[in-house]
């Protein structure tokens, strides 16, 4: 097959690596890829949201299968542009992918689907923003409505706190367009939980359940970010949970998208909320492969995943994929002064021999006359697969402790909600 993964991060990265071991001698090309994909597949210097010349790449190349990775593509309509044209395209089209570029729209939707969720309203209006604000219970939770690469949600303690973060968004624009609309929710009790769904529109596979760790700083302090690791399986997700998940949320939500005009396939993500009484509520839905939950997840899938990418893109029955045995910690390396202002430029010196069980995927990096450098915020995150969750742990730290690079900022606690259950 030719194979085309689009994007540049750390999720496309593992994309790659996933494509490549289940099918060494698949033609796989990335766009624009990184350092890492160049190592597994054919760069392409196209970016990401170049809708014009990505459709042209697909046609140039001969691509058998598209697989869109960031969200920004998706909500531009990269996926409809490639199906105008008779391409395969693992990825919703732009209505669809409003799940995610819409906080607002994906709260309609699960209204009217009947889905679980936190009660909230929106705003476009600063005065009326805060008013709502000062009469809210405390904690609450402020969200920008659009892409905001993941930083958008900020959990107030307090009014004072809820009524900053609506002025940085509604008043200063710090989040850009993704700020225009303010959505306020109430604030959920219970843990995280990451759903990876595979639809057809119609069915789902539910791909190895994750969690997430958002916070910057060990024991979950600090400000939110992109994600800063995450790790897979996560015991609480019992067979008995993700059957209610598909049951309650999933096909509900599908069916309403169907009803309302904008049919989703691809990855369809659900960030839950498990209460204190086992039921779930959605937090958010992506409308493409989470990051960094991505890097723990593929490397536990055996085989299986391009026969069902496949599948769920030309609509058709969507088979099972193996899954090993085992956990997967993801550790990520972040720059100094991320999330904020991270710093750029830095060497990136990766040993060559790396711990067992572990792989390195890059994100946020770049070549600059043949030395490997820090581009982004997130730079890279390191893998330790193993057969219990404290040894994923071990790995993953070990081969983080490896890289070197100034200012490195990473956490050592990745797992620990896991662990201390085990």
């Amino acid at each position: 097959m030719r194979l085309l993964v689009v994007g540049g991060g750390g999720r496309e990265h593992a994309l790659c690596w996933a494509l490549r071991r289940e099918d060494p001698h698949a033609d796989i090309y990335a766009a624009p890829g990184n350092p890492g994909t160049g190592t597994l597949a054919t760069n392409l210097d196209i970016p990401a949201d170049d809708l014009d010349r990505m459709t042209d790449a697909v046609d140039a190349y001969g691509i058998d299968l598209t697989i869109i990775g960031p969200e920004a593509p998706l909500a531009a309509g990269l996926a409809d542009r490639l199906r105008g044209e008779g391409r395969v395209v693992f990825g919703p089209g732009a209505a669809a992918a409003q799940i995610e570029a819409s906080k607002a729209f994906a709260k309609g939707v699960m209204e009217r689907a009947g889905v679980a969720t936190a009660a909230s309203a929106s705003f476009t209006d600063l005065a009326k923003a805060l008013a709502y604000v000062d009469a809210h219970a405390e904690p609450l939770v402020v969200k920008a409505s659009g892409l905001a690469a993941g930083k958008g949600a900020m959990v107030c303690t307090t009014r004072r706190d809820g009524a900053q973060a609506v002025r940085a968004m509604l008043g200063e624009r710090r989040f850009g367009s993704a700020g225009q609309v303010v959505v306020i929710e109430d604030f959920l009790e219970g843990e995280e939980l990451s759903v990876f769904a595979v639809t057809n529109g119609r069915e789902v596979r539910i791909l190895p359940s994750a969690q997430d760790h958002k916070r910057l700083l060990e024991g979950d302090r600090g400000p939110n970010t992109g994600g800063m690791g995450a790790y897979a399986p996560v015991s609480i997700a019992t067979h008995d949970l993700l059957q209610m998940v598909e049951r309650n949320v999933l096909l509900p939500t599908l069916a309403q998208l169907e009803d309302e005009g904008a049919p989703f396939s691809g990855l369809l993500y659900a960030g839950l909320m498990i209460g204190p009484d086992g039921a779930p509520s959605v937090i958010e839905f992506n409308c493409r492969f989470g990051d960094p939950e991505t890097q723990a997840v593929l490397p536990l899938i055996e085989s299986g995943l391009i026969d069902l990418l496949d599948a769920a893109a030309r609509g058709s029955a969507l088979p099972a994929v193996r899954v090993r045995r085992g956990a997967a910690v993801t550790t990520v390396l972040a720059a100094a002064g991320y999330p904020d202002a991270p710093e750029r430029g830095a060497a990136i010196s990766i040993p060559e021999d790396l711990p067992t069980g572990v792989t390195v995927f890059h994100a946020g990096t770049a070549l600059t006359d043949g030395t490997l450098r820090v581009s982004g915020g997130r730079v890279l995150t390191v893998t330790g697969v193993a057969e219990t969750i404290s040894e994923a742990q071990a790995a993953s730290r070990a081969g983080a402790e490896s890289i070197e690079f100034a200012g490195k900022t990473w956490r050592r606690d990745i797992g620990w909600r896991e662990a201390a259950r085990t």
